[in-house]
């Protein structure tokens, strides 16, 4: 692999990045992708209060929160909670800085979820083992920890090459770095206007299996309740390439 997978998550995080995330309307921002996300949650939370690892600037906790769902966040970087900041204030949405592997956050919860991949973030799988006990550790008897993750897509690899560009539209350019026998990869982001400059975002992350992901939330005591392919309720097929896994920790 390449030295970006040894760059610092919180390093990834910062001011900058902070700024030019929210893309309010579009993106992950849109109401298709955004609007799906929080009924599924709320219709998860059933009621009670929610905690979401990786909070960052609130793309999901504050609409969640508006829909009367009590949401408290672990979030690393410090820069993103500035942003979330900007929303919501710390009495309405309660942040615990620090690891969503290690992180805890006061009381037990309903829903503990993670989504848009950032699971994935944690780079060996003892960092993932560690946050799905994390997760499990948070929730009352009875409670759901889900996951939105990509499904890795390792059969469009031509042999011998070991990038995929998962993404190409007028002025961006997404390309994986794949390492199939450590399951790291680095995302190269490549945003460019009419001229000759373009602009480089980088992010190393660990892609899990989901019968990985599985056994990751076995071990920490916790069951499959459903999969699909997405926040609708789509069935997961051979041809998908994402799942929201839902898991929950037995009543008794």
């Amino acid at each position: 692999m390449t030295p970006d997978e040894d760059v610092r998550q919180e390093e990834i995080w910062d001011a900058v990045a902070a700024q030019r995330y929210d893309t309010p309307g579009t993106g992950m921002f849109a109401e298709e992708v955004l609007g799906p996300t929080v009924d599924r949650l709320v219709e998860l939370a059933d009621g009670g209060p929610a905690l979401e690892l990786a909070v960052g600037t609130g793309r999901v906790a504050v609409p969640l929160l508006q829909r009367g769902v009590p949401v408290t966040g672990i979030e690393l970087s410090q820069p993103m909670v500035d942003q979330l900041r900007t929303k919501v204030d710390a009495d309405a949405l309660p942040v615990v800085l620090g690891d969503m592997a290690t992180a805890t956050a006061p009381g037990r919860f309903s829903l503990v979820y993670l989504v848009f991949n950032t699971i994935s973030n944690l780079l060996t799988q003892a960092e993932q083992v560690a946050c799905v006990r994390n997760a499990a550790r948070h929730l009352l008897p009875g409670g759901r920890f889900v996951v939105e993750l990509w499904v890795p897509q390792l059969r469009v690899l031509p042999p011998g090459q070991p990038g995929t560009v998962f993404t190409a539209e007028p002025g961006y350019i997404g390309l994986d770095l794949l390492d199939p026998v450590t399951q790291r990869l680095v995302s190269h982001h490549f945003r460019f206007g009419r001229g000759r400059e373009a602009e480089l975002f980088r992010s190393p992350h660990r892609y899990i299996w989901p019968a990985e992901l599985d056994l990751m939330a076995q071990l920490a005591g916790l069951e499959l309740e459903s999969r699909h392919a997405d926040w609708r309720g789509t069935e997961l097929t051979a041809e998908s390439t994402s799942h929201v896994s839902v898991y929950r920790l037995p009543a008794g």
